[in-house]
């Protein structure tokens, strides 16, 4: 079975570049055996930040209303490409 690409889809006009870098590197370091990479690519369209995996949407800041949270992005992305994974303090429930 193939690893699953991630694409984080994000605009350059918006200044958000270095979120975007910031998040591949959170996800690269945490999921380093499960996905074959993160691959940035800057939007034509203002406003976009859209993060998928092999081209399934997993987070799209208009429809949310917000960025993810590390924490929270890592969560979505373990149930997509290692549902058992323990993500160690990020599984933690907030009280």
């Amino acid at each position: 079975m193939e690893k699953p690409l991630i694409n984080i889809t994000y605009c350059p006009k918006c200044g958000w570049m270095l979120r975007s870098a910031y998040m591949a590197q959170e996800i690269l370091t945490t999921f380093v055996d499960e996905v074959k990479g993160v691959t940035l690519l800057p939007s034509e369209i203002s406003g976009v930040f859209t993060i998928t995996i092999n081209d399934k949407l997993i987070f799209d800041r208009k429809q949310m209303q917000r960025f993810p949270e590390i924490k929270e992005l890592k969560q979505l992305i373990r149930d997509e490409v290692n549902p058992s994974m323990n993500l160690g303090h990020s599984d933690l429930k907030q009280p």
